[in-house]
């Protein structure tokens, strides 16, 4: 057990910041949350807990990526931080620690390093599929190879099921170093591992925090580097639905997407994401009717799929269908105040309104 009161987290953390000189950026990550209710202490113990995973590959430069402290000498890391070194190593300030063993799941992307006497405690382990559309998350991580962890804040855009987790999308940014990296809820629970970014679309995926658990009834490895495709770099065909749909939504092609959501409709036909991007799709033809139909789909399958009342309101009242637009208002509103405040300024035209 360990002590999480604001008090005696600031006492010992701050004593190993400032000698680390670390305190600062910590600081000045934090507030970026803007407005947001967040625990500090609980934070602060969620940032220190991010380690710096580091080995040299046979050209003789320095690879490197992130991880997280997540259990008694261990450490969660993706596993593609770990495929140019035959000799990794974890460090954390001026302090490298030896990596004994490794129990890895290649296409998931996840590795649970055990290390020599880390001595550290972990960070409480989340829950993927707790999340909401729109919730608060923080991303900590060695992004560019920072020494101390950065810190950026950013929200949940979608979530998809998958072997028992969700894969989280998000606006929390990373960069290259922060693979393997932690994304936390506001009260510093691990709910994802930082993994892997769709180019030009400004979104960042993150592994399920569920999966970790898994890990330790895998075999422990010995040998390095660890080779193997992850599933986000499988071939276009052999990709999950929801990678499929990431490029020609960047390029606003809707009608390839119109076809690739449907085929997802038809084989997930349970997936709440699926419908709504086949309603969005639809939405972006014109196809009114459709699209409502399908936004409706949705939310009969997960009723708190804000983005799709949202979009059901869009579409209710560009089609001058002002009562029903105000009702689903009033239920966005119950569901997410933010999202209801955009379809506010839409119905009522407040300060947008061209004169």
């Amino acid at each position: 057990m360990f002590d999480l009161s604001p008090d005696t987290i600031n006492k010992n953390i701050k004593k190993n910041l400032i000698m680390s000189g670390m305190l600062k950026i910590f600081v000045l990550c934090i507030i970026t949350f803007n407005a947001i209710a967040y625990d500090q202490a609980k934070l602060m113990h969620a940032w220190v807990s991010i380690v710096m995973i580091r080995g040299y590959t046979e050209s003789g430069s320095l690879a490197y990526g992130s991880g997280v402290i997540v259990g008694e000498n261990q450490v969660i890391t993706n596993c593609h931080v770990l495929r140019k070194t035959k000799q990794p190593w974890v460090s954390q300030g001026d302090t490298a620690y030896s990596i004994m063993g490794v129990q890895a799941n290649r296409w998931q992307d996840l590795c649970l390093l055990t290390l020599f006497q880390l001595n550290k405690n972990p960070v409480p382990i989340g829950r993927s599929n707790d999340l909401t559309k729109g919730q608060e998350l923080a991303a900590m991580g060695h992004s560019s190879g920072s020494p101390a962890p950065l810190t950026t804040g950013g929200y949940m855009i979608s979530a998809y099921d998958m072997d028992g987790g969700k894969i989280i999308l998000s606006s929390a940014k990373f960069r290259l170093g922060a693979s393997g990296s932690g994304l936390f809820d506001m009260k510093g629970n691990l709910v994802g591992i930082n993994t892997f970014k769709t180019t030009g679309y400004g979104s960042y995926y993150s592994m399920p925090a569920e999966w970790i658990h898994k890990l330790k009834e895998l075999p422990m490895e010995k040998e390095f580097p660890i080779q193997g495709k992850a599933l986000w770099e499988e071939d276009e065909e052999s990709k999950p639905f929801f990678l499929k749909i990431a490029i020609p939504k960047v390029k606003k092609d809707w009608a390839t997407l119109v076809k690739i959501t449907k085929d997802w409709t038809e084989k997930e036909v349970n997936n709440t994401e699926a419908w709504y991007e086949y309603g969005h799709a639809n939405e972006m033809l014109d196809l009114s009717d459709k699209a409502i139909n399908y936004y409706k789909k949705a939310l009969a399958i997960d009723p708190m799929n804000s983005d799709a009342l949202f979009r059901m309101g869009m579409v209710e009242n560009k089609l001058g269908h002002p009562v029903e637009a105000k009702k689903i208002l009033t239920s966005l509103n119950k569901l997410n105040p933010a999202r209801a405040d955009e379809l506010d300024e839409v119905i009522n035209c407040k300060n947008k309104c061209k004169k």
